[in-house]
């Protein structure tokens, strides 16, 4: 899934989003993500625009001997993946009260 809502049921509802905060970002979340951090978020510092210490960090995941450049790959499909999928789950909804508003339209 590639939206900020959190998957693990130990975490707060409210874990990614708080720890994800970036300036000039935008990140698609559940209804009830947002509803929740609405209600009990804090925003208690940001992601630094440079990367901070990503480079470091991900030196350490390759060390360790996870392949980097192969999970950035996955993870960019299946976030499109899901992505795809939330859209056209968009356009049907969409699509299925257009025609509904039409039928109703043609009644008056």
């Amino acid at each position: 899934m590639g939206q900020l809502g959190t998957k693990d049921p130990q975490a707060s509802d409210v874990h990614y989003v708080q720890a994800l905060v970036a300036p000039d970002t935008i990140g698609p979340m559940p209804e009830e993500t947002m509803l929740a951090f609405a209600q009990h978020g804090t925003v208690e510092g940001e992601l630094s625009g440079d990367g901070g210490d990503a480079e470091k960090t991900l030196a350490e995941f390759a060390k360790a001997g996870v392949d980097v450049d192969e999970l950035a790959a996955i993870l960019q499909r299946e976030v499109a993946a899901s992505f795809s999928a939330s859209w056209n789950n968009l356009m049907n909804s969409i699509a299925a009260k257009s025609v509904v508003l039409g039928q109703s339209e043609k009644r008056a």
